[in-house]
């Protein structure tokens, strides 16, 4: 049977039944996903949490059941808050499930039928109209002047017309026209759903951050479980017996774990997430943060992201018409049109309108009949009261008029310049032919506002620009030239000449400025893969169904909020509520500062550990002779009590305005810089204050090296030694805001959070101290005047240090 006979009366209901039971509905395939016990049960033992519930553990052990509660009621916060994010992440493949519409159109037995698009199955004749959502892929077999919406699937901004015989793919929209057409793919088999298997299998990489803090954690663990291990050897051999030296070994391993390391990055992860969506930039998963702020190349689509999908009438050139009639004609044979203030129809054809209208041409006339555009004739008529009006492409409208001297030179003038030109003419008759050529009407994708300075930044801070699109090639260079992101060596290739090897194609691809038309969604998967595979951290913009994957193999996807695609929206990283280029540029300056942020307060965190580990290696060096300056409760206190709020502040700190300078930070977090600051430089002072402190206060007490202090004298000088530390930590924590500027060159109201947080930290030392039932459980006491003299030394004693070593580093970098 042929199509055209097989479309008359279409399939029987019996011969439908029996094709939907041995082809199964067309649904797409449903994928396994993770429960929500299982999604928050994996926050729960990831290396860091199993860590925590280790020390939790060894805690009990110790004795010590309250250090092991404070402990699990970090890692159970930390667990549920990243459940919460991740739970609402990660739906791609539900949402391309939803692009199936409920019912469809179809001709059974010879009548129309409205079906459920499940029960739609292969030979099935779907009757389509304007509007209709596609169920499945189809081949036309009938056409009346259709137009397609693919967007979603080829990236191309141009509705498609199929022809008799052409495919027509499930997920896509009917925007004009109508057309009968047999069912070839249901379901599984559809392009969509291939569309959905690579966003399926696409894995997102783990971000940076989430590399450098595993590093930094595991060397963290490992240092904590060989000190521990290094005290136990110790106390055993100063006399201890082997039951309390494995107790006191366990308590110094707990008390070296980073509790609140945890909390303070995924805290000041989502301040800055608040902070973008006050920019209009939706965090997804709250590592893209920072992710984003270490991207070094952006392959960005061209419409909806760098322009707006709004064309424009640029330019009217005719040789004797007026405008006004040049746009009577091209509108008279369009059906694109500007109806109640919304655009209805092929985009092209509305901008017609809408300039045919500003010139105040009459466009009114009964059409006696309609010639389609198609890509054979590329050319659209119509005739009205008896005239032909016409409009199409220029090399199919210029040999079918009267020669008309400067024609062909103002259809290279527009050309150049990057205008979409029509060639609209008109004849007395229906015949093609000796036409007269009224005009040219070049049209334009106006790029978004500041998106030619947002590019400029990129630049400045070295990231590299390419534009992906599905686009015509000529378009996609014309656009590119225009907003300034075109590279010198004006690189345009195709999807069709990328090389087939990814080596080669990510050095064709790692310049600045390239630009790749007419894409397909496996080449955008194998784009990201290459451009990562040449070292770059890879950020890629898309809006729709085809780009998902793409935005999940790369290291961030960004997806438009406002005309994207529910699934790109899903699939992304970071969503641009407001569509803007520009609002990628501050997205990523916030993205830089975190970065910068998460150094801050790892520096004011590792400084503390030098301090509370001091007194632990001096006990141990001195042979005992010199007392434990802190318990392993009050070491905990300090970590998740009076540290965590300064720390979570400087996680808010504002940028720098010279962050967007030259490229992004590369290397480690912990590098041989932060580490010398704080070993060589803030922990030593401030251990120094702690110690002198300490054990000023038992002198004065009358202590004497070697004996052992009254329990009153060595809590007093304990609490001293506290104080010390969380004084320390205070000014600490006003060095840490810049790794160049001194304390008094960094404006105190730039942030605020931090001075709120010194005034908690404040209240918490005197809390800790000040209140019996707690400081007893801590183990210190409220020193006496001299300490709390003795113990405020250590605000100078850091700012002294902080400052000297700033200077000298300058010097150095003078020289």
């Amino acid at each position: 049977m042929t199509i055209l006979s097989q479309t008359r009366c279409g399939l029987t209901a019996e011969e439908a039944a029996q094709r939907l039971a041995a082809d199964g509905p067309n649904v797409l395939p449903a994928t396994r996903r993770a429960s929500p016990v299982m999604l928050l049960l994996r926050q729960m033992v990831h290396f860091f949490a199993l860590l925590l519930w280790g020390a939790a553990a060894l805690a009990v052990l110790a004795g010590m059941p309250q250090l092991a509660v404070a402990i699990a009621v970090v890692v159970l916060l930390n667990g549920g808050f990243a459940f919460a994010q991740e739970y609402r992440a990660d739906r791609a493949t539900q949402r391309l499930r939803e692009l199936i519409p409920a019912n469809v159109v179809v001709r059974r037995d010879g009548r129309r039928v409205l079906i459920g698009a499940a029960d739609l199955v292969m030979g099935d004749v779907a009757l389509l109209e304007a509007g209709d959502r596609i169920s499945a892929d189809l081949e036309v077999a009938e056409v009346h002047g259709l137009a397609v919406n693919e967007s979603m699937l080829t990236g191309e901004s141009r509705p498609a017309r199929p022809q008799v015989g052409g495919p027509a793919y499930a997920g896509t929209f009917v925007v004009e026209g109508e057309a009968e057409a047999v069912v070839v793919a249901t379901g599984a088999r559809t392009r969509l759903a291939a569309i959905a298997k690579l966003t399926r299998e696409a894995s997102r990489p783990p971000s940076p951050l989430a590399v450098q803090l595993g590093k930094v954690i595991k060397i963290v663990a490992g240092i904590a479980t060989a000190v521990g291990a290094v005290f136990f050897g110790l106390a055993v051999l100063l006399g201890m017996a082997p039951g309390q030296g494995f107790l006191f070994a366990i308590g110094v391993t707990v008390a070296l774990v980073p509790e609140g390391l945890l909390p303070t990055v995924t805290l000041s992860l989502a301040r800055a997430a608040q902070r973008m969506a006050a920019r209009n930039a939706l965090v997804r998963h709250l590592e893209a943060v920072e992710t984003l702020g270490s991207a070094t190349f952006i392959c960005t689509d061209k419409t909806g992201t760098l322009t707006r999908n709004e064309m424009t009438v640029a330019e009217v050139w005719s040789p004797s018409s007026s405008p006004a009639e040049v746009m009577r004609t091209a509108v008279l044979s369009s059906t694109g049109r500007m109806s109640g203030g919304k655009p209805v129809g092929d985009p092209m054809e509305v901008a017609l309108h809408v300039e045919a209208l500003r010139l105040g041409a009459d466009v009114e006339g009964q059409a006696t009949r309609r010639f389609p555009f198609d890509p054979v004739r590329r050319r659209a008529s119509v005739l009205v009261d008896g005239g032909l009006h016409l409009k199409g492409a220029p090399d199919a409208v210029l040999p079918l008029c009267r020669t008309v001297p400067g024609a062909d030179d103002a259809l290279a003038g527009m050309s150049d310049r990057g205008l979409r030109v029509l060639a609209v003419a008109r004849g007395r008759t229906a015949e093609e032919s000796e036409l007269e050529l009224l005009g040219l009407v070049g049209l334009h994708d106006p790029p978004r506002e500041d998106v030619a300075e947002a590019i400029g930044k990129c630049r400045i801070a070295g990231i590299k620009l390419a534009m992906v699109t599905g686009d015509h090639p000529r378009t996609a260079r014309a656009i590119a030239a225009e907003v300034g992101l075109l590279g010198p060596d004006e690189l345009v290739v195709t999807g069709a000449e990328l090389p087939a090897d990814d080596a080669a194609l990510g050095e064709l691809l790692d310049h600045d400025g390239v630009v790749i038309a007419r894409v397909t969604p496996e080449d955008k998967l194998r784009i990201a893969r290459a451009l990562r595979g040449r070292g770059h951290v890879v950020a890629m913009t898309g809006d729709g169904v085809n780009d998902a994957p793409a935005l999940r193999e790369a290291d961030i996807g960004i997806a438009m909020g406002k005309s994207g695609t529910d699934v790109a929206r899903q699939a992304a990283d970071l969503v641009l509520l407001d569509d803007h280029f520009a609002t990628i540029v501050g997205a990523v300056e916030l993205g830089r500062a975190t970065y910068a942020n998460v150094r801050r307060f790892l520096t004011y965190h590792l400084t503390d550990n030098v301090a509370e580990l001091t007194p632990f290696a001096i006990w141990a060096l001195s042979g005992g002779t010199i007392p434990l300056a802190l318990t392993v409760l009050q070491v905990l206190a300090l970590d998740i009590g009076t540290d965590l709020l300064p720390a979570l502040a400087l996680g808010a700190e504002p940028a720098n305005p010279r962050t967007m300078y030259g490229p992004a930070r590369a290397g480690t977090l912990i590098d041989r810089r932060l580490l010398t600051r704080v070993f060589a430089i803030l922990g030593p002072a401030q251990a120094l204050a702690e110690m002198g402190a300490f054990v000023g206060v038992l002198l004065l007490g009358g202590w004497r090296l070697g004996t052992a202090p009254s329990p009153g004298l060595l809590a007093a000088a304990s609490g001293t030694a506290f104080a010390a530390v969380v004084l320390g930590q205070l000014a600490n924590a006003f060095a840490c805001r810049s790794e160049s500027r001194w304390i008094g060159r960094v404006r105190w109201r730039t942030n605020p959070l931090l001075l709120g947080a010194i005034a908690v930290e404040a209240v918490l030392l005197l809390a800790f101290l000040g209140l019996p039932p707690v400081s007893r459980l801590l183990g210190g006491a409220f020193p006496p005047a001299v300490g709390w003299a003795l113990a405020a030394m250590a605000i100078p004693v850091m700012i002294l240090a902080d400052t000297a070593h700033k200077a000298w580093r300058a010097t150095l970098a003078k020289n």
